[in-house]
């Protein structure tokens, strides 16, 4: 079993849809639309967390000043780490994992992808130098072949693709992808600008253009769809996309600097991702930062989180709840009524009810 630190990791759930259970994947869960949610702080501390993931019944994070930890929910316990890297201590915006190894990535120059080692320390995988780099996003398909992405540093979104689990790492050439607008990026606000199913996947861009670049083949070969979403400013367009299955998915966004703005800031797709159309559109909520669908909710059950609260939709997005004014970056469901949310100084378990 490989260690991070001090940190023993288990399987990894990885980053595509939040997990079903057996008889959920069959069976839409019967009961109550929610009406509140319990949240119990797991860790108050000064780390700004925008990236988690769900390992067993535990969760795994980084964050600011290259911390990074886990979370034992046997022992009710948390356990910080430091990465440092020469002088820096990096700023973690990515994570993700396999049923073997944990990875986290670094915003800026340099860019740091690190992966859980055999020697009890993080190994240093993928390095990446120049001014423009900055990665927001990462996730895993299968144990062998995962993807991260991140703002262009020539005329093309940043992707780089590893097919053996993690140990190495090759960057997509500008010839090989859509070319990105001028201006058009993405937001490291909630390691949630990709979503996988299958052997597809979906990256959300922002900035002067907010687009979804979609793959059906793991990374070969690449098509580019319009958004409805809010764009044109660097400060707006969609933060987060998740999919129930192949199907239906869900993006959300807005301006972070005109949060209470809720206008053509989130949208459904039915086919795929070709075609987006608004929903609640001039109806809160306003900004939010990451969305998730709810595990065994039939892809009518969402969640949306930001530093302005928690909402909840029961109708597919058609409208929506405010279930709690406390602030989160990003969300990722344990099961289909209990999440773990992450944010500014706090990591926190929620009971959904």
């Amino acid at each position: 079993m490989k260690r991070i630190g001090f940190l023993l990791f288990i399987v990894i759930i990885g980053c595509k849809s939040d997990p079903k259970s057996e008889q959920q994947q069959e069976v839409v869960r019967e009961r109550q639309a929610f009406t509140e949610v319990e949240i119990d702080m797991l860790l108050e501390d000064s780390i700004s967390i925008r990236a988690i993931e769900i390992m067993g019944n535990d969760v795994a994070f980084a964050g600011s000043n290259g911390a990074y930890g886990i979370y034992n929910s046997a022992k009710d316990e948390v356990r910080v780490s430091r990465q440092q890297y020469d002088s820096i201590f990096p700023e973690f915006r990515a994570v993700a994992g396999t049923s073997e190894d944990f990875f986290m990535l670094s915003v800026a120059n340099p860019a740091l992808l690190y992966k859980t080692g055999d020697s009890g320390q993080m190994e240093l995988v993928y390095k990446e130098e120049g001014e423009k780099v900055f990665y927001d996003a990462m996730c895993f398909w299968n144990d062998k072949e995962g993807i991260a992405m991140g703002d262009p540093v020539e005329n093309c979104l940043s992707i780089i693709i590893t097919r053996d689990g993690g140990k190495s790492w090759k960057k997509l050439p500008c010839d090989q992808l859509p070319k990105a607008v001028e201006g058009e990026a993405a937001f490291a606000a909630s390691n949630a600008n990709i979503a996988v199913e299958g052997e597809k996947a979906w990256i959300l861009s922002g900035g002067a253009k907010s687009r979804v670049f979609f793959t059906p083949d793991k990374g070969k070969s690449w098509e580019v769809f319009d958004t409805p979403l809010v764009q044109g400013k660097s400060t707006q367009g969609g933060y987060a996309i998740d999919f129930y299955d192949e199907q239906k998915g869900v993006i959300i966004g807005g301006d972070y600097t005109a949060p209470e703005e809720n206008t053509a800031n989130k949208a459904v797709t039915t086919d795929g991702g070709r075609t987006w159309s608004l929903i609640a559109n001039g109806q809160d909520p306003g900004y939010k930062s990451s969305v998730r669908y709810i595990p065994g909710g039939d892809g009518k059950e969402i969640v949306a989180v930001g530093f302005t609260g928690i909402s909840y939709s029961k109708d597919a997005g058609e409208s929506w709840q405010q279930l709690s004014p406390e602030g989160f970056y990003t969300i990722r469901f344990l099961n289909d009524s209990v999440a773990y949310a992450a944010g500014k100084n706090r990591l926190a378990k929620l009971k959904f009810r």
